[in-house]
Formats: structure tokens, C-alpha cells, sequence
């Protein structure tokens, strides 16, 4: 029997390989807003980044986000992520 193919995506923090399943989604919406998308099913633009603050820190520094959607992103959007991964890893 034939194993499935587990799609692997890169994080744009550390710029690692990982399984889908293991990284967040950044979705640029349709009409241009910015969110984490913890499901995977959201529609729009994605981006993924690990789960962890210090990718986070570095693709925000670095500006991967901007890079990879072609737009400015606010720092309002990376303070509610932050806050979003946070209550990832809380809950």
C-alpha cells in the first residue's frame, strides 16, 4: 500500500522545512487583511511561520511578511498575532 505525501511548507521565520500540520498559516484576505489562520482553511494568500515567538520576531524584523504579500503590514497586526500565538500555546 502506497504512503500518503505529507506536503511540507517553509517557515518564513528560520527558513526550515516542516509538515504542514506543525506550522501557522498568515492569510492575506481577498480585501487585503492580515490574520493567523490556525485552521488552514481560511482563503487568501498564506504564508506559514513555526509556532513559536522567536520565528515570529525574526520574520518581523527581517520583514518576510511584507515580502511575501507585497504589502506594508502594520505593527498592530504582528502585536495581535503575537497575542494569537500566545493563546495557541496557553490553550
Amino acid at each position: 500500500m502506497q504512503q500518503k505525501k505529507i506536503p511540507m511548507r517553509r517557515c518564513i521565520g528560520c527558513n526550515t522545512m516542516f509538515p504542514k500540520r506543525e506550522l501557522v498559516r498568515v492569510v492575506k484576505a481577498p480585501d487585503g487583511t492580515l490574520s493567523l489562520d490556525l485552521t488552514g482553511k481560511k482563503s487568501g494568500r498564506g504564508a506559514y511561520i513555526c509556532r513559536s515567538m522567536d520565528c515570529l520576531r525574526m520574520a518581523r524584523k527581517a520583514r518576510r511578511l511584507e515580502r511575501a504579500f507585497a504589502c506594508a503590514v502594520p505593527d498592530e497586526v504582528y502585536d495581535a498575532m503575537e497575542k494569537e500565538l500566545i493563546a495557541d500555546d496557553a490553550g
